[in-house]
């Protein structure tokens, strides 16, 4: 790679896609975003990459591109750096992990959030009884579904909430708060 910098994730880094392969012979690769959505890595400018976890890495990272052109390719997303001058410094990031800052990310619009926002937040039903927190999310056809965990008894609980307007009242991200209308025996 031409002038890719060895770089520090920043604290608020969020894995947005992976490296596939490289596309063409004049340093573009071929990425598969992680999102239906991938708004942050049209948006932003400054991707950060980790070596695959797996086989040998090809280069020590993490690594700092600066994003020249980000576009759709058919079933997968293509990109271009000047720190990648060419098919053989693309070759060499293949399987890479994509990071983006949070900060980079475009505003959600009204009423929308994005995944990474809602991890961890405490979810409370109308009545003030915590139901646990938000541990993961799941795309379950046309909806998301919220999965809360909480430890009783030393037993864990889980409960699948859809993430609709039926079930969700309120989303407080300020106050890492999800009130729903959900009973704890759901």
């Amino acid at each position: 790679m031409n002038s890719a910098s060895p770089a520090q994730l920043p604290d608020d880094a969020v894995e947005v896609g992976r490296v596939l392969d490289a596309w063409g012979v004049k340093g573009w690769f071929k990425l598969t975003p992680h999102s239906a959505s991938p708004e942050a890595l049209f948006s932003a400018r400054t991707w950060y990459l980790q070596p695959s976890e797996r086989g040998v890495p090809r280069f020590a990272g993490p690594l700092v591109l600066q994003i020249d052109q980000v576009k759709p390719h058919a079933d997968v997303i293509v990109a271009t750096a000047p720190e990648v001058p060419d098919r053989t410094a693309a070759e060499q990031l293949k399987g890479a992990r994509i990071y983006v800052s949070r900060a980079e990310f475009p505003p959600p619009e009204e009423g929308e959030y994005y995944w990474v926002d809602l991890m961890g937040l405490t979810v409370v039903n109308r009545e003030g009884v915590s139901l646990g927190e938000v541990a993961d999310l799941m795309a379950a056809g046309p909806q998301t579904t919220l999965v809360v965990h909480q430890t009783v008894d030393d037993k864990l609980q889980e409960h699948l909430i859809p993430f609709v307007d039926a079930y969700v009242d309120g989303v407080d991200l300020p106050g890492k708060r999800i009130t729903v209308d959900w009973q704890p025996d759901y």
